[in-house]
């Protein structure tokens, strides 16, 4: 007993420890984004307490040696094409995993395939995409090639999600709604959608939050326009202000809020299926 108490205290232990390591960056870049300016840097301990930073972002300070971050249209950017890759890679995550749902010639290879886009490394698939369409004559835009490099990335993580919960899917639902002279079409928008709309909603928060982030698929891909990585990075090459850590406790803040949505969503799913389950017992 005494053995499996110690073993559970160093398991505790390290995880607060691990946490501790994931999260105090985040903690570290809150504090600072207090800091007074405009003279104010990211300097610790802090000088002043000020929420100038964050009126900073927004254009409500006076003009000052500091330029505002080129967030604007870079943000615009990243959310549009954050939401077409959600959508893209939610789709045929959905109709990928449905497919492998029963066995067929070369499922194996096929699996393979689908999962090697989130293997490979991100600098060679950007660099893979960019001199790709650099040989057909194929001009790089985020719409277009750095899409395609995203939606290579994020769909494995839709197929893997949609494929566990194919997999928990009863088909005798299905084969119940066939044997009623329901259409394919129909029992899927009327018995197998409703099942798996957890699974979606989680497929489609993977899929906006890789995109959202991710950098070095773009960085090759994109072309001349920056999303919001891009412009973040370029901003490191001069000195670096308070400003982008106030911009990175809003963005952190903003993932958090889809976070508590989908445990709404998902607590609201849950209740309705007690509820269901309840009333079938009754009846």
């Amino acid at each position: 007993m005494e053995g499996h108490n110690l073993i559970r205290t160093a398991l505790l232990v390290w995880c607060a420890a691990f946490l501790a390591f994931l999260y105090s960056p985040l903690l570290v870049m809150g504090v600072l984004s207090f800091q007074t300016g405009p003279d104010g840097g990211p300097q610790f301990p802090i000088v002043e307490w000020s929420l100038y930073w964050y009126r900073h972002l927004f254009g409500l300070t006076p003009p000052s040696r500091v330029a505002p971050l080129p967030i604007g249209d870079a943000l615009l950017r990243s959310l549009t094409l954050a939401c077409l890759t959600m959508v893209i890679s939610t789709i045929l995550g959905v109709l990928a995993a449905n497919a492998f749902r029963r066995r067929f010639l070369g499922d194996r290879v096929a699996f393979g395939l689908i999962l090697l886009g989130m293997l490979t490394p991100g600098v060679l698939v950007g660099l893979g995409i960019a001199l790709l369409a650099n040989g057909a004559g194929i001009p790089r835009t985020w719409w277009g090639t750095g899409l395609a490099a995203h939606v290579v990335y994020t769909l494995p993580f839709s197929f893997l999600v949609m494929t566990v919960v194919f997999r928990r899917f009863d088909p005798v639902l299905e084969d119940a709604a066939a044997s009623l002279g329901v259409s394919p079409a129909r029992t899927f928008r009327r018995v197998t959608f409703p099942l798996i709309s957890p699974g979606i909603v989680s497929s489609m928060l993977f899929a906006f939050t890789l995109s959202y982030d991710e950098f070095a698929r773009t960085l090759f891909s994109a072309g001349a326009d920056a999303t919001l990585p891009l412009a973040i990075y370029g901003t490191f090459t001069t000195e670096i202000h308070p400003n982008l850590f106030a911009f990175g406790v809003i963005t952190t803040l903003f993932s958090l809020s889809l976070l508590a949505v989908y445990g709404a969503l998902m607590a609201i799913t849950v209740m309705r299926t007690k509820r269901h389950a309840i009333q079938e017992e009754i009846a």
